[in-house]
């Protein structure tokens, strides 16, 4: 989920079983992504669950693309840790004019981003979303997320 404005984007490794059957990007509800970003941009409600595509038009009108390290792996469960055989998206072809920097949504994003390289932009590793990362409050993540938000202009 990108568009020509994209300014940062977020990037995780791979859906979650719960995204992958629903279609949507972070539809687990324990997932802390969208109550994160909320959290940033408090004067604008984010549409509920159930409205997807209002969603992807709040996260396209901030500036924010999502999308994934990988393309297609195999995995039991969701979590990271079990992927295999993952081929990654190339993510030096994205056409992003606009774009400042990429935002990874945890540890695996990040570490097989650096391996494929990404050039002209800033990358950032925030701390995971995922209900698997609970060693940090949501309160903690959203001020991690808002300090990168802020360098690239998004947010307070």
């Amino acid at each position: 989920m990108v568009a020509a404005h994209t300014r940062l984007l977020i990037l995780g490794s791979f859906p979650s079983r719960i995204s992958l059957e629903r279609r949507q990007y972070y539809a687990n509800p324990r997932n802390q992504l969208w109550t994160l970003l909320q959290a940033l941009w408090p004067e604008q409600p984010l549409p509920p669950s159930h409205d997807y595509a209002g969603r992807c038009r709040w996260i396209l009108d901030r500036g924010l693309g999502l999308w994934d390290v990988y393309a297609r792996c195999w995995r039991t469960g969701s979590l990271d840790s079990a992927i295999r055989d993952a081929e990654p998206n190339d993510l030096r072809q994205l056409d992003l004019p606009r774009l400042e920097g990429v935002a990874h949504n945890g540890a695996a994003s990040h570490a097989q981003a650096m391996r494929l390289g990404m050039r002209g932009v800033v990358v950032h590793r925030l701390p995971s979303t995922s209900p698997a990362h609970a060693a940090w409050s949501l309160a903690r993540k959203t001020e991690a997320w808002r300090e990168v938000f802020a360098r690239h202009g998004l947010c307070a």
